[in-house]
């Protein structure tokens, strides 16, 4: 088997040439593989795309072996990982090679970095800009912590900030804040194994808020600032865009199967029920006619003749707790990032957990804001079925190579060391990601 430390390069994107790529989403509930044709365009989208993909093959299924974003059975995410691209080749009519991976476990975390290199008074140049970012990525991650983005958000000239693209501008002191994404080493490594083990390469790993905010944010929402909270089944995790930029990512081990769990034991009703009567009759918010409305199920060690019925108003009690819980708990990291709730502020739900009836209600009651739940936006060739917020991260995968050039990861070093100056395997992706695009 190949070293599942090294990617296998990708042929760079041409702006004027369709290329082929295949994105695989592998989440606590299920695992997804979108194969698509990327095609140059001319159309308006998020700054900086070329390209508009359009899906030929689509696999999903169950995910098995997974618990947080982590892999916890590598035979079981395996075996679910090749029957999903199996699906989805046979689907487009192509045979896949490679894979960009979405993670979203590994404790996901923003760090920020600023450097400032003196220029003289002179016009700045490509090697001046290489200097402030060389300088920026010079810093030590904690501990077992990989990077898996490395993005300059703002460059500034003697102090004013703002600047997108500095070459060619005239100053003494050329400065750059760098926004470093990092996560755990372990979870990381492990997941790319999972899927070496499938004999498919990895091309890139990408945060899964991240790339879900590409692919269900307006143009203008990403460039005014927009919250993306992505509602996972094990962990909801949470990207912030400003000026057109990721500024920070953040997560919790709180989804959608808390819920689940919740109804199980609330109803003393099996895991399959309570999931079902999630999906079908579950909510945040109350309605009028929930205590008229009945539910049945059957509660656990019933031979199912005599199901229990309880009103509808009783599944509102034992689901909005924990919904108010998780976005109790994002709120309060928010605020403690520096992102506190205000009104006026542009939040997106997305994920399979976000189309719980009320849960948009009661995100704008505790978030503040603007909310609304986002779909993808960013592809063609998407049947109704997979139009749907919970596939969101995965088309995310077929946008963000476009985005991948953006990145800077610091030359040189231990590629082996853990985490040191954002070093090992995601560095070496991030290398890649600067050298190809």
């Amino acid at each position: 088997m190949k070293n599942h430390m090294v990617p296998t390069r990708m042929k760079p994107l041409s702006a004027r040439r369709s290329a082929i790529l295949a994105a695989l989403d592998v989440g606590a509930s299920k695992v997804a593989c979108l194969i698509a044709r990327l095609t140059p365009t001319d159309t308006p989208s998020l700054q900086g795309c070329t390209h508009r993909p359009r899906v030929l093959g689509i696999g999903h299924q169950r995910s098995r072996g997974v618990k947080a974003g982590q892999v916890v059975d590598m035979e079981e995410v395996e075996s679910a990982v090749r029957q999903t691209v199996d699906a989805a080749e046979r689907m487009a009519g192509a045979q896949v090679e490679s894979v960009i991976v979405t993670a979203s476990g590994g404790r996901l975390a923003s760090q920020h970095f600023a450097a400032k290199t003196a220029i003289g008074g002179g016009t700045v140049a490509a090697s001046d800009v290489q200097r402030v970012l060389e300088a920026a990525a010079n810093h030590t991650l904690p501990r077992g912590r990989v990077a898996m983005h490395s993005l300059p958000t703002d460059f500034s000239l003697d102090g004013v900030g703002g600047i997108r693209e500095p070459k060619s501008m005239i100053g003494d002191e050329l400065g750059v804040d760098l926004h470093v994404v990092s996560c755990d080493h372990t979870a990381s490594r492990n997941l790319v194994l999972a899927v070496e083990r499938a004999h498919l390469g990895v091309d890139a790993v990408a945060a899964a808020p991240y790339v879900a905010g590409l692919a269900v944010l307006e143009p203008d929402e990403a460039e005014m600032g927009a919250i993306v909270i992505d509602m996972g089944a094990h962990s909801t995790s949470l990207a912030i865009f400003s000026g057109g930029a990721l500024v920070h990512v953040d997560a919790v081990r709180l989804g959608g199967d808390h819920v689940t769990m919740d109804l199980a034991r609330g109803l003393e009703a099996r895991l399959t029920d309570a999931e079902r009567l999630k999906t079908l009759y579950g909510a945040a918010l109350a309605s009028p006619s929930d205590d008229r409305e009945t539910v049945a199920f059957d509660q656990v060690g019933e031979a199912g003749e005599h199901p229990a019925r309880v009103p509808k108003s009783h599944l509102v009690r034992i689901i909005r707790p924990r919904v108010e819980e998780t976005l109790e708990f994002l709120r309060d990291r928010l605020a403690g990032a520096g992102y506190p709730a205000q009104s006026g502020r542009r939040i997106v739900l997305t994920g399979g957990a976000c189309q719980l009836t009320g849960v948009a209600e009661v995100a704008r009651r505790i978030l503040g804001g603007q909310v609304r739940v986002g779909g993808p936006l960013g592809a063609d060739g998407l049947p109704d079925s997979v139009k749907s917020p919970a596939f969101a991260a995965a088309v995310g995968l077929l946008i963000y190579p476009q985005f991948a050039g953006r990145e800077y990861f610091e030359h040189g070093g231990d590629a082996h060391a853990a985490a040191p100056r954002a070093h090992g395997y995601m560095s070496r992706v991030g290398r890649w990601l600067k050298e190809s695009f």
